[in-house]
């Protein structure tokens, strides 16, 4: 099986990279080049998504680096189980670690991928990569997957923000040179409240703070050389969108407590399955982007007994949510990622934890437009190897996940310091393509 790591020039049928077009028709001469040239457009053109593509994204976020033996890829009875059993999936021949039956049951919704690998080790570096697509640059920020999506596919019927937080470590999404006003809005439990969406005075006072602040804005302006300079503060336009969140009724979509206590109850009681279901009652909305947290994945110390507690919360709200996706006619429009910045290693340390692995990890994937009931790659059962088999970059998960969503992940934008940037330097996996 050929691996995704493969970079050719030309890459036949399965790939066509209009960057590596422009490199080649720069460097040749004459007119020879046109119908070559047209056949490739052409090529390209039917790798176009079929279909409507995805309009949001859920992701769950598994901080810390959940152990791909202890949850979507066990070699039961082999020694790097160290003992994890398995529970067959709703896919002959695929299993899930034990204490995750709901989603095993689900497995014919999901693409899994069990091969995917980083160049990052590093908590804070990988966590970077997995969520932009992107290594660290020391030269540059790069946005999030939900900066991309809210900067490429804006909603303007959504009053409160397109790219949400909810119960976030301490890397959430960022808008990178795409400007702060893309970075994520970070909620924690969404059984409490939004917070600072309500004033702390009388209406009066309110509406008199607002006249004097008017008053303000317009002396600032008259200070500035132009209308222009006086704009880039993006105070105004800041405190415009904060006033009619504020006022909006789409705020109760936050609120998991208007749910019912049956739907409550299935995605489990715990943050983070309340969380999923604020996911899912924020995508009903409009909202493009929303990342969801799980932390706690960081088992360099009782590896076993620490998965097994959390994944008494990842099984029941993973797979509630795709359910209830699905029921509501929403899954077809939804991506839905599930994964950490890496996985474990195969070996136990003296700890009986499990430490860093990027070379062979578990993410699994869903709705929008992703292949059901297949899994990609695998792992060495050994655990000698580490390189999987048919490797997946991550990068190539944000260029597959941006295709299905609409966007031209080549497309490039320029920086603030004109530097131009491609959105992804992934390319299409079109195993994971329905």
């Amino acid at each position: 099986m050929n691996s995704h790591n493969d970079r050719k020039d030309f890459c036949g049928p399965d790939h066509f990279s209009r960057r590596t077009l422009l490199k080649a028709t720069g460097a040749a001469a004459g007119m020879a080049w046109l119908t070559p040239l047209a056949e490739l457009l052409a090529l390209n053109a039917e790798k176009a998504p079929k279909g409507k593509p995805a309009k949001s994204v859920i992701f769950l976020w598994l901080a810390g680096g959940p152990s791909q033996l202890e949850t979507f890829d066990p070699h039961p009875g082999k020694k790097i189980a160290y003992g994890t059993g398995a529970v067959n999936t709703s896919l002959k021949g695929v299993q899930f670690a034990d204490g995750m039956p709901q989603s095993a049951a689900i497995m014919n919704e999901i693409s899994l991928i069990r091969s995917v690998t980083s160049q990052e080790g590093d908590h804070e570096r990988a966590s970077y990569n997995m969520k932009t697509g992107w290594r660290p640059d020391p030269t540059l920020v790069h946005p999030s997957i939900g900066a991309v999506i809210n900067h490429q596919l804006p909603n303007p019927k959504i009053e409160i923000p397109n790219h949400i937080s909810i119960i976030p470590d301490q890397w959430p999404g960022r808008g990178g040179y795409l400007g702060a006003e893309h970075d994520a809005f970070k909620i924690g439990d969404p059984k409490n409240p939004v917070p600072d969406v309500s004033s702390d005075v009388p209406a009066n006072r309110e509406s008199l703070r607002r006249k004097n602040l008017s008053i303000l804005e317009r002396g600032f302006a008259r200070g500035r050389r132009s209308d222009l300079d006086a704009k880039k503060t993006l105070h105004q336009a800041t405190m415009a969108r904060a006033r009619k969140m504020m006022t909006s009724d789409q705020l109760t979509a936050f609120d998991v407590g208007l749910a019912t206590k049956a739907e409550r109850e299935s995605y489990g009681d715990s943050q983070f399955g309340r969380g999923c279901l604020a996911a899912r009652r924020l995508i009903e909305t409009g909202v493009r982007c929303v990342e969801v947290t799980l932390k706690s994945f960081d088992t360099h110390f009782n590896n076993h007994e620490n998965h097994t507690n959390l994944i008494k919360d990842l099984d029941p709200a993973f797979s509630t949510l795709i359910t209830d996706l699905k029921q509501r006619g929403l899954l077809d429009s939804t991506i839905v990622i599930c994964g950490g910045e890496f996985g474990r290693t195969p070996k136990l340390n003296p700890f009986e934890g499990r430490d860093h692995w990027p070379h062979g990890f578990s993410v699994a994937l869903a709705g929008g437009g992703i292949r059901k009931g297949h899994v990609i790659g695998s792992t060495d059962p050994t655990g000698v190897s580490e390189e999987p088999e048919n490797p997946v970059k991550v990068e190539d998960i944000h260029a597959t996940v941006q295709h299905l969503l609409g966007i031209d992940y080549e497309k490039e934008l320029d920086t603030p310091v004109g530097r131009p940037m491609a959105l992804s330097d992934g390319f299409v996996v079109e195993e994971l393509i329905a």
